[in-house]
């Protein structure tokens, strides 16, 4: 018995030394999701948010660490990770970073964009630290999640949050790997169905200008999607397009106008 229990402890010490803790373990957002359900304020059945940035004031001390836990992670641990872990760890290190660039000048700060000026703008400033090297949440976001080629996942645009009124609802819960499809396509629905900035009216489409800007990122052969007018076609219900209306069915010559978007910051209000 005792020679079978060294020969099991070896095994499982021959085991750790060559794949780390750290790849064989998720990655833990248990911080991160704590701070979000204490702090993000849910509205009409979670199709808008609303940020208790005081909330996350008195809490910076969490938030501090676990953006330490987030630049802790080595590459080759990451590079280690089922995709969805990887973007899951993407998104939430890019909207806990927003939130801590906001907290550098709330409360005095009515939008995000108050923050830096052209070309050096608050999504250019480096102030991400990950895998041992400092990045702009433009990075993030433009090359690591959308430019990596690893993902091609256009529903990211509905989870990861700029702080703005327009932006899609900051989910009250950290994303995870093992449930991060589930929650994109929540998102994705959520915000289609939110008829302040997405509606069908009269053939036309008036939809945010998300679609505008990431127009490319729909038309990368998401299951089968390679076009807008195929992607608004999969959310027809959420969108209010009638079942008997021709939109899109033909052609993608499409009536799309794009509303104003609110770059608000999206704080906790009295109304």
């Amino acid at each position: 018995m005792g020679s079978f229990k060294n020969i099991h402890s070896s095994f499982w010490a021959a085991v750790l030394l060559i794949f780390p803790l750290t790849c064989l373990a998720h990655f833990n957002h248990e911080k991160w999701d704590r701070l979000l359900k204490d702090h993000v304020i849910s509205i009409r059945n979670g199709q808008v948010a609303q940020v208790d940035y005081d909330g996350f004031l008195k809490n910076k001390r969490i938030l501090d660490n676990y953006l330490a836990d987030l630049s802790a992670v080595g590459r080759a641990d990451f590079d280690s990770w089922e995709k969805s872990e990887q973007l899951a760890f993407l998104i939430n290190a890019y909207n806990a970073w927003t939130i801590q660039v906001v907290l550098e000048r709330y409360p005095d700060l009515e939008s995000i964009r108050e923050i830096g000026l052209f070309p050096f703008s608050v999504w250019r400033r480096r102030v991400v630290e990950l895998f041992g090297d400092s990045y702009s949440l433009d990075e993030v976001e433009h090359e690591m999640i959308r430019g990596s080629g690893l993902f091609e996942e256009p529903r990211i645009h509905f989870a990861l949050n700029c702080a703005a009124v327009g932006c899609p609802a900051l989910r009250p819960e950290a994303y995870v790997g093992s449930r991060l499809y589930e929650q994109l396509e929540d998102n994705t629905k959520l915000f289609l169905s939110d008829k302040s900035r997405n509606y069908f009216k009269d053939e036309t489409l008036y939809v945010s200008s998300i679609f505008d800007w990431y127009r490319e990122d729909f038309e990368k052969g998401w299951f089968g999607v390679d076009s807008v007018c195929q992607f608004f076609n999969a959310y027809r219900e959420q969108l209010g397009i009638n079942l008997d209306s021709n939109f899109c069915l033909q052609t993608d010559d499409i009536r799309l106008n794009y509303l104003d978007y609110d770059w608000s910051l999206n704080r906790v209000t009295l109304d």
